[in-house]
């Protein structure tokens, strides 16, 4: 405990320093055919600032954007921006021309390390560094160690980590190396991360939730990491089977795709311990059906956002019983309310939005005041979400704020349409939302996708069975797939502009 403790003043890097430390000679990463000690993986960081600094001109401060897939690369390129004290600009490599032109500019990138196959896209106002693969890469400089070191303030940022835009243009929230720290003391400690874990790391790097509540957390406790360049199913069993897995975190819409993977029913998946998921909701049937397939694997709801590090509730495996849908209690490092519009207390059981104070937040948003402004009231972070908390404490989120959709004039929360839809075996993937209606004001519409010739009427009949007239569907519109975020979010914004 008091070593946890201690560790909320370190850096960034000096999370792993402290590791390397204690136990320099074990695996800390293995990505393709390469793997690292901890003690490598130090020295690789140091290096990889001293060639930031140094070579590239770099001073305190400044910004350095990172466009890549997962690798080692990108690990070892965030650490060393933290060393040197840069500010690591994650930035998602999805994005192409405008929406790439505009976090680049709008955080004042110095430089831009992007992976080879990606670097064509950045445009020419921006000096680009290959992160890998082209023989004079950041990664290719590593073979001459260098010793780099400095002393860095744990209040000074380390990152500007950009929301992912579901709502508005993208804003980068400003995370200091004391707060993204403090998260990772309450990842430790709400998911029970330990050193003898062996956790796959799918998800990609560039988003808060793999590596601010997974593999910086990993690293943290000593544990064995494995880091894959996207969640593919056949990979992920064969490393469980073979002994080098026993941790997966995944959104919803992956363990969906695993459950329904051809392998899923007759793989051994005996080693795989600890399941995590979040960064949306999961529909309750869905978990039902993953749980009965594994009655021995430990479920962990993660629940959060990107301002708070992201980690902000944990609904741990022995507090599912009952209360399949809730997000959980708050972590170590945060406390939660829930109010109302004017930002008052609301009783338990009362629907409000959820708020949150901690050391985990940001400081703000990069180079916009006003947004800032209104993101908090009072010291206390406005989330978004809305949700309600029981008289024991558990939080469950109905939905976000400006996806309550308004039918007739009664507000209904789309999270409870998606929940009963799910139970229809046809329905792959759901998502509800409210269309402009010249009498409902907003319709509530079921957008679907189908494994099989399922209609409109048999998917209305089913939902009427179980809700409230007002809370049931109008329509349902069959698509190939949802549009998400790199999370696994799904993005109602962009299904309401597209279908309205």
């Amino acid at each position: 405990m008091a070593a946890l403790e201690r560790l909320v003043h370190s850096t960034v890097d000096g999370v792993l320093r402290r590791t390397a430390q204690r136990v320099p000679d074990r695996t800390a990463v293995r990505y393709g055919d390469r793997s690292w000690t901890y003690a490598e993986l130090d020295t690789a960081v140091s290096t990889a600032a001293a060639v930031l600094s140094e070579r590239h001109g770099l001073g305190p401060f400044d910004r350095v954007a990172a466009y890549g897939h997962n690798s080692d690369a990108y690990l070892i390129a965030f650490l060393a921006c933290s060393r040197a004290g840069l500010v690591h600009v994650p930035v998602n490599h999805n994005l192409t021309g405008d929406d790439l032109a505009y976090i680049l500019d709008q955080s004042g990138s110095s430089l831009v390390l992007a992976d080879p196959a990606l670097g064509d896209r950045v445009p020419g106002r921006f000096p680009v560094r290959a992160l890998r693969d082209t023989g004079d890469s950041l990664l290719d400089a590593l073979a001459e160690p260098e010793d780099f070191d400095a002393d860095r303030d744990a209040r000074e940022l380390v990152q500007l980590l950009y929301t992912s835009g579901t709502t508005a243009q993208p804003k980068g929230a400003m995370m200091t190396h004391r707060a993204l720290v403090h998260e990772y003391v309450s990842a430790v400690t709400a998911l029970d991360l330990d050193e003898s874990d062996k956790p796959v790391h799918s998800l990609p790097l560039y988003h808060s939730a793999q590596m601010h509540v997974f593999l910086l957390p990993y690293l943290a406790v000593g544990a064995e990491n494995t880091i894959l360049d996207a969640p593919d199913a056949a990979q992920i069993f064969d490393l469980v089977e073979a002994g080098r897995a026993d941790s997966l975190f995944a959104p919803p819409t992956v363990w969906i795709g695993l459950s329904h993977h051809p392998d899923f029913a007759t793989r051994d998946l005996g080693a795989l311990r600890k399941a995590y998921y979040g960064a949306s909701i999961m529909p309750v049937p869905v978990l039902e059906r993953l749980r009965e397939r594994l009655p021995h694997l430990a479920f962990y709801n993660c629940f959060g956002q990107s301002e708070i590090g992201p980690l902000a509730t944990v609904l741990g495996p022995k507090e599912h019983e009952g209360r399949m849908d809730s997000c959980g209690r708050p972590v170590r490092f945060v406390e939660a309310r829930v109010v109302d519009e004017d930002g008052e207390d609301v009783a338990d059981g009362t629907a409000g939005e959820i708020v949150y104070r901690s050391p985990q937040l940001c400081e703000g948003y990069w180079d916009k005041p006003e947004e800032t402004r209104d993101a908090f009231r009072r010291g206390w972070f406005r989330s978004g979400d809305l949700a309600v908390r029981d008289g024991d404490g558990y939080y469950t989120i109905v939905d976000r704020v400006k996806d309550v959709i308004n039918s007739g004039g009664v507000l209904v929360a789309s999270r409870q349409v998606e929940d009963v839809l799910y139970t229809h075996p046809s329905v792959a993937e759901a998502a509800v939302i409210g269309l402009p209606d010249d009498r409902w004001i907003e319709a509530v519409t079921a957008v679907v996708v189908a494994r099989d010739g399922v209609t409109e009427e048999e998917l209305l009949a089913h939902a009427r069975k179980d809700l409230a007239g007002f809370k049931a569907p109008k329509r349902v519109l069959f698509v190939d797939e949802l549009p998400r975020n790199a999370s696994g979010k799904i993005l109602k914004r962009e299904l309401r502009d597209r279908l309205a």
